[in-house]
């Protein structure tokens, strides 16, 4: 084994470390607008979802090398709000001109050729072309030090496209065709997919191969 003392490492080191090894993660893409309504819109990988009762979602938001706020956060400590967009494979192209270091006030959604679609409780838009999306209200954001804020925000409401839920609540993984982030610049697809259901205590005990056996 290879071990690392993570107190004598840079911050640039953990960095890689962890972006490398917690993989794959979901992508989010962030739809905002400032306290004037201007849109914007960002990807973030350092997200997932953390709780179901109250519904809540967590970004990591990383500061600019300045310090100051991005513009991501900015905007969701001014409007309280915050829309989650999940990203499909046919989305990667849009996300990463959202990626764009462009001036403030810059459209990213127009310059990404993506439609913004009216909030419904929150004013930020969802992307019409996202699979799902998810309106958040800000419930707390953790200031955990001097590069990055937690931003946990609840859940009001969601839409997906038709084809990606049932109507027993049931997302279909292909339909909704999420990317995840990986390490450096890489990315993978959702479409490697098995069912491994968890096996019950007898089960186990009486026949433990076929119990995880992949289907």
């Amino acid at each position: 084994m290879v071990t690392f003392d993570f107190a004598q490492l840079t911050p640039r080191e953990r960095y890689k470390l962890l972006i490398g090894a917690v993989v794959p993660r979901p992508i989010a893409l962030v739809t905002t607008v400032d306290a004037q309504g201007t849109v914007n819109a960002a990807p973030f990988s350092f997200f997932n979802c953390l709780s179901a009762d109250p519904a809540i979602l967590a970004l990591g938001v990383e500061y600019r090398p300045t310090g100051a706020q991005k513009d991501t956060g900015r905007n969701i400590r001014e409007t309280l709000a915050f829309t989650v967009n999940i990203v499909s494979d046919a989305l990667v192209a849009g996300m990463n001109i959202c990626a764009v270091p462009f001036e403030p006030g810059t459209d990213e959604l127009a310059e990404a050729g993506l439609t913004a679609m009216p909030g419904i409780k929150v004013p930020c838009p969802w992307i019409g072309q996202a699979p799902a999306a998810f309106e958040c209200r800000h419930h707390t954001t953790l200031g955990i030090g001097s590069s990055r804020e937690i931003i946990l925000g609840e859940i009001v409401y969601a839409h997906f496209r038709g084809d990606t839920v049932d109507e027993r609540l049931h997302v279909d993984p292909v339909a909704l065709d999420a990317v995840g982030r990986m390490g450096g610049h890489g990315y993978a697809t959702t479409r490697d997919y098995f069912d491994l259901p968890t096996m019950p205590l007898a089960t186990w005990r009486t026949d433990p191969d076929a119990a995880n056996r992949r289907d």
